[in-house]
């Protein structure tokens, strides 16, 4: 079957974000003072064949932990669902 595995990567908390610091201040500098904080990270997509949603969670995991995400530095979440490629 083929899944979509929606994979989510952001900097760890304690990890400094200048590229959010920078969206930040061009918010402000927009007039939208009232933004706080931002935090920036990466979306990815990755469509896989498995034969359960258990395995292409799995997997996306393995992806996550093996190049798509810094563990050192970044966390990650994966949502998986059902859907054809693009």
């Amino acid at each position: 079957m083929r899944y979509k595995a929606e994979i989510h990567v952001t900097l760890k908390r304690t990890v400094n974000d200048p590229q959010g610091l920078a969206i930040r201040g061009g918010l402000h500098s927009l007039g939208y003072e009232s933004v706080d904080a931002v935090r920036a990270g990466k979306f990815i997509e990755v469509w896989l064949e498995a034969e359960s949603s258990e395995e292409a969670q799995r997997l996306a995991d393995e992806m996550s932990d093996q190049l798509l995400a810094n563990p050192v530095i970044e966390d990650y979440e994966v949502a998986i669902g059902e859907g054809p490629s693009p």
